[in-house]
């Protein structure tokens, strides 16, 4: 079946009936649309996200320096529902301009100093407790070259396959194939690399991993858009290996269930203040 042609206009003006099921909160233009101040825990350390890959990338590695016992890492994690516009609240534009999941208010500086982007925050925090980032210039650059690798590559598995195979409101054959042949193509290329190396970046567990993790992995499991069977996951054998022997890490099995809010309710956690949020889960 042939797409239908589309002929761009002169000038682009904005639909507001298009981008499918999150068109509500899709719009062309920055800032906040309403007042609203963001919540503050007791914890040096104040997380505003949702259980996305993307957020699930920060609670991993947070859970991950809990369980090395670094107190300050202690964090309060609040709810950040997307879908409700909460993003574009005045108090989380200023935490991050660009209103995306996650944002991270380091409050134990003066002033508090306001993170945002996944990777900017898993550097920020794995350089602060000094963990999960290696010190020799050689294996560091390593870990940050998949760290930027992933920042660069997973917005076409998120925004461009997810997107048109899963979400957009009509299936159309061009961009479907277009961003499958990239995913495959990335999930070769750490195919490859973890045919090698334990981890992504080499023999030790980095926040090269906690990136890589909730995208690639859950694509390949089927957490992350159920195209398991479409995309033939069974065949990137060693990132299987990888995303099954990372999922049983018990502090990214609590770092995936805070500020979730669908499925099994017994892996919830809308909000995490302290370590009894997770009493009578399935950790």
């Amino acid at each position: 079946m042939t797409d239908p042609v589309y002929v761009p206009p002169k000038v682009w003006t904005w639909d507001q009936a298009s981008g499918g099921q999150f068109a509500n909160i899709n719009r062309p233009v920055a800032g906040p649309t309403h007042d609203k101040a963001l919540p503050v825990g007791k914890h040096p350390l104040q997380l505003y996200s949702l259980a996305t890959p993307n957020g699930v990338k920060v609670t991993i590695l947070l859970e991950e320096l809990l369980a090395l016992g670094i107190e300050g890492a202690q964090y309060d994690a609040h709810l950040v529902m997307i879908s409700n516009g909460d993003q574009f609240s005045s108090g989380f534009v200023d935490a991050n301009p660009n209103s995306k999941i996650p944002a991270l208010v380091d409050c134990s500086t003066n002033p508090p100093t306001r993170v945002f982007e996944s990777g900017s925050i898993l550097m920020y925090l794995a350089e602060k407790f000094d963990a999960f980032l290696p010190k020799e210039p050689r294996a560091r650059t390593e870990c940050l070259n998949w760290l930027f690798w992933q920042m660069g590559s997973a917005p076409f598995v998120g925004g461009g396959f997810g997107h048109f195979y899963v979400y957009a409101p009509q299936k159309y054959e061009y961009p479907i194939n277009r961003y499958t042949m990239e995913t495959k193509r990335q999930l070769d290329v750490l195919n490859r690399q973890l045919a090698e190396h334990e981890y992504i970046a080499g023999n030790e567990y980095t926040i090269a991993d906690m990136a890589a993790w909730p995208w690639y992995g859950g694509v390949v499991t089927g957490a992350v858009y159920n195209a398991t069977e479409f995309l033939e996951a069974h065949t990137y054998t060693h990132v299987l290996r990888w995303a099954k022997q990372i999922a049983q890490r018990p502090a990214v099995r609590k770092g995936r269930m805070v500020n979730k809010v669908w499925g099994d309710t017994n892996e919830q956690v809308p909000e995490r203040h302290s370590e009894a949020d997770f009493d009578g889960k399935n950790i």
